[in-house]
């Protein structure tokens, strides 16, 4: 089955407190968003499209090398407003859709294609890769069917009732989905929502209203679906790459 990827690199990144778009902040002297595009690239995808939007030129400029093409996001309407601008690019293609964040270096190509071979196994119109972590605080916890891989919700934390609080089991905010079907389902998303943005993760919840069977993919490393938000959290990374990669 065909692959493309798209690589959400839109954000402004505010809590890094610097005006550097978030995916060009260094870890171990290299721009975190090259670690995404290698991981990108190993998976051989048909075409690999970049959502640009804060400081558009200067993440041009710096991945100017790399075989992608990228989709200008202005303004930034959320994560679901992000991937509608990889539309035109992807209008013909039939496969599977990869969406990968900037901000997330670690994550490691062999999980990514363990995830899309479970996708098509499972015969699933969108997987989300989890990770269970032992302070989930923050995360959209990952409500399945009890005992199965298929998915019944994905909450908010903040929406999320104490039962649901207390799981463990977290968004990654990494997909593999079905192209046809995630952007027929992206032009039925509102912005009815307190941020009064376009969440991708509201693509489930039309999913799930129209039966289609959505799975979760478990990784065993909780470490390489780490996000980057803050000074600390690229700090955490660069030591985790060290390790990892030594």
């Amino acid at each position: 089955m065909a692959l493309s990827i798209i690589v959400m690199a839109a954000g402004k990144g505010t809590r890094m407190q610097s005006d550097l778009p978030k995916v060009l902040h260094q870890a171990n002297q290299r721009p975190l968003i090259e670690y995404v595009l290698d991981t990108s690239l190993a998976l051989d995808p048909q075409k690999v499209v970049l959502i640009i939007g804060h400081q558009a030129d200067l993440v041009k400029a710096a991945t100017a090398r790399y075989n992608v093409c990228t989709a200008l996001q202005e303004p930034q309407l959320g994560t679901g407003h992000a991937i509608m601008q990889a539309e035109t690019e992807l209008r013909n293609f039939q496969g599977e859709v990869l969406i990968l964040s900037g901000d997330a270096p670690l994550v490691n190509p062999r999980t990514l294609k363990n995830l899309i071979a479970f996708h098509h196994a499972n015969k699933a119109v969108a997987t989300v890769l989890t990770a269970d972590l032992d302070d989930p605080t923050g995360y959209g916890r990952v409500i399945r069917k009890p005992g199965s891989d298929t998915v019944l919700k994905i909450v908010e934390q903040k929406d999320a009732s104490p039962t649901e609080r207390d799981v463990r089991e977290i968004n990654s905010g990494i997909y593999v989905f079905n192209a046809a079907i995630l952007f027929e389902s992206l032009q039925q998303i509102t912005t009815n929502n307190a941020q009064k943005e376009y969440y991708l993760t509201d693509v489930f919840s039309i999913c799930f209203q129209s039966g289609r069977h959505v799975c979760a993919f478990k990784t065993d490393n909780p470490n390489e679906i780490i996000g980057i938000n803050t000074p600390e959290q690229l700090k955490e990374a660069e030591r985790l790459m060290l390790e990892e990669f030594h």
